[in-house]
């Protein structure tokens, strides 16, 4: 049995929980689809985080921490799919498009995240951490563990796929 009590004083779980909740849920209901899913990787995460959490040297650094545990434990749900496969940016630049502003200001919520769910999982996360949650790229890499250019290269991938699906369902006229 660990004992936590006196390795967490430097951060309040309580308040840890409060600041990221929702942001962790919403990453995760991204990822899984399901409300229940996400619900149980978010308490995941945070159990995790109870019991290791004292290991974090840098207290700057806990919301890090606390997207690559949930996605890491994600992928541990998921291994059975396979690993994603690496992708360079100057493989995919000839397929990134543009998507006019025009198209962006016709868009509901609703209608944006019911395409994030159509897309494959290796291009949800990075656009749900970089739209929904204003996290970097840099960061996005270390929470996804892969390099830079391959979040750059998913993230257009991604979008390109947005494009797609979101063009496809505008109303003509």
């Amino acid at each position: 049995m660990i004992d936590d009590r006196d390795t967490t004083t430097s951060i309040d779980f309580e308040g840890l929980v409060n600041a990221y909740y929702q942001p962790l849920y919403r990453f995760a209901l991204s990822l899984t689809h399901t409300e229940a899913e996400a619900c149980d990787l978010t308490q995941q995460t945070f159990y995790v985080w109870a019991r290791k959490g004292h290991q974090l040297r840098d207290p700057s650094k806990v919301k890090t921490w606390l997207f690559t545990t949930l996605h890491r434990e994600f992928l541990k749900g998921r291994r059975h799919d396979g690993r994603f496969p690496h992708v360079e940016m100057s493989e995919v630049e000839h397929e990134m498009p543009t998507i006019s502003p025009s198209v962006i200001d016709q868009m509901d919520a609703g209608t944006v995240l019911e395409a994030l769910h159509q897309l494959d999982e290796l291009y949800r996360a990075p656009l749900a951490l970089f739209y929904l949650e204003d996290i970097s790229y840099k960061e996005i890499a270390a929470v996804l563990e892969v390099p830079m250019g391959t979040v750059q290269s998913r993230i257009a991938r991604g979008k390109a796929q947005l494009q797609q699906w979101l063009l496809s369902k505008e109303p003509c006229g």
